[in-house]
């Protein structure tokens, strides 16, 4: 169970309804057994009623119950400068992407290196439970939303959120909420199953957040068949006019059955959202969808905290996210694939080589326009010959380094998923034959959700920060420790957008 926290500054900021503690800080009353954000906006809570814990399942296993009002389960996600141990960060990460249901305690312990034991003991030093009980509030919560928020029959909701029954998340919610899962539908009409094509799912971020210019970066690098990009379209139900993202997807359920299909991500009418729209064949791994969208718009970064860090550098677009992404070894194999070529040129070769390996995809529902293939798994990469690569226009030296890279993932010698150890990772990457440090820091940036990523001698940045050379750029870029990920991706827009380079470092050189 956490510890409460010291009560002056967590009480003074749920009198103030501070936002920038929303989703960092709970509030349990015990006069009313009931848990809330500090934006909660019901009566005031004395102080010596309230108890503080930094995450919903200490609360939860405190004793309380979720407010239906201010509703946990939408509070946004928790950034690395949020925990004091980026291995507890990493096993959270993973066990919100469904490792925990898939590998167990002891797999998932072996996956982050560590014993099950001592991940228990960090991971309880960080949120006051143990992973199964994190992982169980993060189900139910989960469960709550779509509950109250769509028309999946309960069955369903069950399948959705993790639960292997019906049976399992009746006596769960009966447990812990005291309320059975219809009771959320508040007299609302449910369809009698399976009707809808799509379920639309609301995920929180701290503001700002620099939508156009996230969706922007995805659309120069869009993989041909795999994503697209609409700048300035309305989605229903959607901002009008902020534009969509879309892609395929291909995940395995917790008892390893290959499900397909695809996604769309705009801005949320509420402002301090993304809507994600899925399509029902990826329900049964809903949590890793869900997992996927928060890494690929970095929906827990902190922008307050980088921009105190990067100053001046991150002033003209203050909620720029470092886009991430749903799988590592895709991303991998793009970074290769743009080893010293244009955006323009990756993006043909990648899409070659979806349209030689990849998956179609047949009948997604809803309608999906230009989206036709899964990308290619490590295992079909690593069967490939070179031969067949080679005839997509890949270069030798880089059907080398796809080769290796395909074998050390698909034998399971490398981890490239959610929030890997970064040292060792890099390490191993730069160990493979044609990946130097440049392909493996841009891997830390967006596959490995490091945000003191710095891709060292990248011309754009040496042209952005008008420096000497690569080792001039990389002492200037010390200043922005430990965000120089973020100060990355500010440098490459500059270049992108014609602006001036940076040189506001000659002013104290």
């Amino acid at each position: 169970m956490s510890q409460p926290h010291p009560p002056s500054t967590p009480y003074a900021a749920l009198c103030s309804h501070d936002a920038r503690f929303d989703g960092r800080l709970f509030v349990g009353v015990t006069s009313t057994g009931i848990y809330c954000r500090p934006v909660c906006r019901v009566r005031l809570p004395r102080e010596v009623n309230c108890r503080f814990f930094s995450h919903a399942a200490a609360a939860e296993a405190g004793g309380f119950r979720p407010c239906l009002r201010c509703r946990p389960e939408l509070a946004p996600g928790l950034a690395p400068i949020d925990m004091p141990s980026r291995l507890a960060w990493a096993a959270a990460q993973r066990i919100e992407a469904g490792e925990l249901d898939e590998a167990g305690l002891e797999g998932l312990a072996r996956r982050l290196g560590i014993s099950d034991r001592h991940l228990r003991r960090v991971f309880g030093e960080a949120f006051g439970v143990t992973p199964v009980a994190y992982a169980q509030t993060q189900r139910l919560l989960l469960a709550k939303r779509l509950l109250a928020d769509t028309a999946l029959p309960v069955t369903e909701v069950a399948l959705a959120a993790g639960f292997g029954s019906l049976r399992r998340l009746n006596a769960l919610f009966r447990s812990r909420y005291g309320l059975a899962p219809g009771d959320l539908r508040r007299g609302r009409e449910v369809a009698s199953g399976g009707a809808e094509e799509v379920l639309s799912v609301e995920l929180a971020f701290r503001p700002p957040f620099d939508w156009p210019r996230l969706l922007a970066f995805l659309a120069a690098r869009c993989v041909p068949g795999v994503e697209t990009v609409e700048m300035g379209v309305e989605a229903p139900g959607a901002e009008a006019g902020t534009g969509l993202y879309r892609r395929t997807l291909a995940l395995r359920d917790g008892s390893g059955r290959e499900l397909r299909g695809g996604l769309a991500v705009s801005l949320a009418p509420r402002g301090d959202a993304l809507r994600v729209q899925v399509s029902t064949g990826l329900l049964p791994a809903l949590p890793a969808v869900l997992a996927g969208v928060r890494r690929l718009c970095d929906l827990g970064a902190d922008p307050a905290a980088v921009a105190q860090v990067l100053g001046p550098l991150a002033a003209d677009a203050p909620g720029l996210r470092v886009p991430g992404c749903f799988d590592g070894f895709e991303m991998a194999v793009r970074a290769v694939l743009g080893q010293q070529v244009t955006v323009r040129a990756a993006h043909t070769l990648a899409g070659r080589l979806v349209a030689a390996l990849g998956e179609p995809v047949h009948a997604i529902r809803p309608n999906l326009p230009g989206l036709t293939h899964v990308f290619p798994s490590a295992a079909r990469v690593a069967d490939a010959s070179a031969d067949e690569l080679g005839r997509l226009g890949i270069v030798r030296q880089r059907v080398v380094a796809l080769q290796a890279l395909a074998r050390s993932v698909a034998d399971d010698q490398l981890d490239l998923g959610p929030a890997a150890d970064v040292g060792a990772t890099i390490e191993r990457l730069k160990a493979l034959p044609g990946i130097g440090p440049w392909t493996a820091q841009y891997i830390a940036l967006r596959a490995l959700a490091w945000p003191d990523a710095w891709p060292s001698g990248d011309v754009a940045l040496i042209k952005a920060l008008d420096a000497r050379d690569a080792r001039h750029a990389d002492a200037l870029a010390e200043a922005w420790r430990p965000w120089r990920g973020y100060a990355t991706l500010h440098l490459w827009r500059r270049v992108a957008e014609g602006a001036a380079p940076w040189i506001a470092w000659k002013e104290v050189t």
